[in-house]
């Protein structure tokens, strides 16, 4: 069983807090993220598991073994960073093939032959084989260097950012082969980003990380649809969520807050303009490709709703803006959720 479990695991750097007291299960043949902004301890995190650092309290455990101080080649683990770390010189072939003529691996010529064409084809560049790392594009280069991981068949496979270097094209399409590719090996596969959207398309589970310490986690849906806390709600959500006073949108009883909330928050997919609910004016419209996204002005409030992009709106325009029922997420003075 290829799994991943940390217990109570602290790292600092010097005064300065990198991992708090985190403990976490990556379970067989699952795909964890561990999201959140620069500095909030994913890198160090993946670093820790990969015995590129050592903890300064709790413990880590890979397959069932306790690996907290073992050495990095008693880990069984791959890393693929968010560099591509090729040698420029050597051919696709040999970049791939590397890993696998270590000594301590003593694999013979055949057996690499076929595992690295085996994994070129899976990623899609067996044309490929016979160039050099230079004459790949930024996409190809960042496949050979996750078809270096994935020869040697390690027990996990750590994902340090690895496509965030790449333009959005190339990302969203990565992004698609790499889960295709976890989910026909049944990889287990621990992987940070600051990208919510990685996050989102990629992960089975999601733990959002904040100065080391992780606040929540749970599948994509659950992170989305109930957020521990503002600033997990924050993490997801494109366009952000719009946190908002109590009492500006729960017309009639649709929305009620529960007693002791101090604010309330809703995602502009879930805000109505129309004929119903309190009176704003349009600020403004940004249309995208299939949805528009308005800003609307309550009260000197500015809240963004999401709308098909065939409707028409303008900016000054006079409308309605209410919250479906049942949408409306609040939170204590603590910035906690609260049940509605």
């Amino acid at each position: 069983m290829a799994e991943i479990r940390l217990e109570g695991v602290s790292k600092h750097f010097g005064a300065t807090r990198a991992v708090s007291d985190l403990s976490l299960e990556v379970h067989d043949a699952e795909f964890v993220v561990l999201l959140g902004p620069t500095g909030a301890g994913k890198t160090t995190t993946l670093r820790l598991v990969a015995g590129l650092e050592r903890p300064d309290r709790g413990s880590i455990r890979i397959a069932g073994h306790d690996v907290t101080v073992a050495p990095i080649a008693d880990r069984d683990v791959a890393f693929v960073f968010q560099q591509y770390s090729l040698y420029p010189h050597y051919t696709v072939f040999d970049n791939l093939a590397f890993p696998l003529r270590a000594p301590h691996r003593r694999t013979d010529t055949a057996a690499i032959e076929a595992r690295v064409t085996a994994v070129a084809a899976m990623l899609r560049i067996e044309d490929k084989l016979a160039n050099q790392a230079t004459m790949l594009s930024g996409g190809e280069m960042q496949r050979v260097a996750i078809g270096r991981a994935l020869v040697r068949e390690p027990t996990v496979f750590l994902m340090d950012e690895p496509l965030s270097s790449l333009d959005a094209k190339l990302r969203e399409e990565l992004r698609i082969e790499l889960k295709r590719i976890q989910t026909d090996l049944g990889a287990t596969v621990f992987y940070v980003t600051h990208d919510q959207v990685e996050a989102m398309t990629l992960a089975d589970r999601i733990g959002v990380l904040a100065q080391g310490r992780l606040v929540q986690v749970g599948t994509p849906h659950e992170i989305y649809t109930r957020p521990a806390s503002v600033y997990v709600a924050q993490r997801l959500g494109a366009p952000a969520i719009n946190l908002v006073p109590l009492g500006l949108l729960d017309e009639a009883g649709a929305n009620p807050a529960p007693h002791g909330a101090s604010r309330a928050a809703v995602r502009p997919e879930d805000l109505v303009l129309g004929e119903s609910g309190r009176p704003g004016r349009i600020a403004q419209v940004e249309r995208l490709v299939d949805e528009t996204v308005v800003i609307v002005d309550i009260d000197g409030q500015r809240l963004r709703a999401l709308i098909d992009a065939g409707r028409e709106l303008a900016p000054e325009m006079q409308i309605r803006v209410a919250a479906r029922p049942g949408a409306l997420l609040f939170f204590g003075d603590d910035d906690h959720r609260m049940e509605n």
